[in-house]
């Protein structure tokens, strides 16, 4: 998200703009400038230990294309076929231009060589790209527009073309969003659910929330989320209940919010259990990343068929009581979210001076916990970061 003119940009002072109140709303100041395919260099790849990383956004002979910049990346995985991939971006065709619009990439080996066809639309602002796929393979990517409304659009190729499932703007919606997808057996199988922050779409007025029953064509209309949770994801548990992470808009706590109606399809969904989490600090902005957030609330469920099916976790890279920079905590709840757990730093250097932002995790289907995140302590300007990364086989007491 791109913050309000004015916001506070140095790094070693404490955020200057509260995620809650100031709005990094999405903006362009910019026309659409143009891509130059023809000036190139080699493509990116960079090994580290056990990974290595392939530049995604190449030309056609798999090149990276000199002069543009992506960000905001989002993936997808075919769970049918763990070598089939897309990744969503925001596209600038210029470094010079703030103009975005909607890139996209794909694979089909595990990621070793990518292609990038262009943007969903020429020309058309778009913004927070959110991938996510069904459990038969197919794709989906949801979209922001300048308008704060937003498309979703399907892949039934591995993300090789993308059709949009409605015209611009009619799927409703509002700034920072995301979405999930019922992939139980229960009856709201296939159901999408998404909820966005406080700034909206005209046609979402207040409201945060909406769910698509017919897979993402359609989508119902918006209605609110308990404290205006912001900021988070979404994610169903086994007996399809949904759950919502996120801050309240006006008051920084954290919550995980329940509904175990949304998977009925001719009700209109209630919030039915509301738990404050105590991630052991706030989100925040205006830091090192001066634009906007330098995290947000990520809430995932384990659904593994082990003994640790249903548990419910959170993640965020927060700003503890006293200090300028992040860390990244994680909590868990073993009762369905009616409790959690003392937060629990993840990164693992204890220095209270560098930043660890950015952070975001998954479970995998065997329950493992893998979190990720950028960190700045091996940075003598406090501001180059590294990608880092930790596992947990414990539904996270302990991480590597």
């Amino acid at each position: 998200g791109q913050a309000p003119a004015g916001s506070a940009t140095g790094l070693q002072v404490g955020p200057l703009w509260n995620a809650g109140t100031t709005r990094p709303v999405e903006k362009y100041d910019n026309p659409p400038a143009l891509i130059y395919r023809s000036d190139t260099s080699p493509q990116m790849v960079s090994p580290h230990g056990a990974f290595i990383s392939y530049q995604v956004n190449v030309d056609a002979n798999g090149n990276n294309i000199v002069g543009d910049a992506a960000n905001e990346c989002s993936i997808s995985v075919d769970p049918t076929n763990g070598d089939k991939m897309a990744i969503g971006w925001r596209q600038f065709n210029n470094v010079t231009s703030n103009f975005r619009q909607g890139g996209w990439g794909y694979t089909t080996d595990g990621g070793v060589h990518w292609t990038f066809p262009g943007v969903l639309e020429p020309g058309v602002f778009r913004s927070d790209p959110v991938l996510g796929s069904d459990e038969a393979g197919m794709f989906f990517y949801l979209s922001l527009l300048g308008s704060l409304c937003e498309n979703m659009y399907r892949s039934v190729n591995g993300g090789q073309s993308w059709t949009e499932l409605q015209p611009d703007g009619a799927a409703g919606g509002g700034d920072k969003q995301w979405f999930t997808i019922d992939k139980t057996n229960g009856p709201g199988h296939g159901f999408q659910y998404q909820s966005w922050d406080v700034s909206t779409c005209s046609s979402s007025g207040s409201a945060q929330f909406s769910r698509s029953t017919d897979g993402g064509i359609t989508w119902g209309t918006p209605i609110g989320v308990p404290n205006q949770a912001e900021f988070g994801t979404l994610d169903v548990d086994t007996n399809g209940n949904l759950f919502i992470g996120g801050i309240g808009d006006s008051n920084n706590v954290f919550y995980c919010v329940r509904s175990s109606n949304a998977q009925i399809g001719n009700q209109t969904p209630t919030f039915d259990q509301v738990t404050p989490v105590n991630m052991g600090g706030v989100l925040s902005g205006g830091g090192i990343n001066p634009a906007g957030l330098d995290g947000q609330l990520f809430l995932a469920v384990d659904r593994s068929g082990t003994a640790t099916n249903n548990n419910i976790y959170m993640l965020a890279s927060v700003l503890p009581t006293g200090r300028s920079t992040t860390d990244v905590t994680f909590v868990r709840s073993t009762d369905g979210g009616l409790t959690f757990s003392a937060p629990l730093r993840i990164n693992d250097d204890g220095l209270t001076n560098k930043w660890h932002w950015f952070g975001t995790f998954a479970v995998a289907p065997n329950g493992r916990l893998d979190a990720v995140w950028y960190d700045s302590r091996n940075a003598a300007n406090n501001t180059d970061s590294q990608l880092f990364y930790s596992w947990s086989t414990d539904a996270g007491a302990t991480w590597s």
